[in-house]
């Protein structure tokens, strides 16, 4: 990962449609959601939609398949991970034992949400 991809992943994220967007899709897992399906739940129009997940898609947020007359979409989870791990990479700078060090955010994030 590097400054311009994690740029472009937030730029994709930008807006509270597509935040919930995501939201839905890592909800969903990697059986994903078909858009019309996303759409009603969001209380959107799909088109509106469409315009979104384009977005995400560019991005690499999201991956889709066409499944007959339908779009199926799935979370990169992968990536999204990728971005956490690149924005938290320089978290305490050297030191490891501080709790932040990318290898212990699960640990960290608990800790600190007590």
């Amino acid at each position: 990962m590097n400054r311009d991809d994690a740029t472009t992943i937030f730029d994709s994220l930008s807006s509270g449609v597509r935040l919930d967007a995501w939201r839905l899709l890592v909800k969903a897992g990697q059986e994903g959601k078909v858009a019309g399906e996303m759409a009603k739940e969001m209380g959107i129009a799909p088109n509106a939609l469409s315009f979104h997940l384009k977005a995400m898609l560019h991005a690499g947020l999201v991956s889709v398949e066409q499944q007959g007359r339908f779009l199926r979409y799935r979370p990169n989870i992968i990536l999204m991970m990728d971005l956490i791990t690149y924005l938290t990479e320089e978290c305490c700078g050297e030191d490891t034992q501080a709790g932040c060090h990318p290898s212990r955010l699960n640990t960290f994030c608990k800790e600190a949400n007590k």
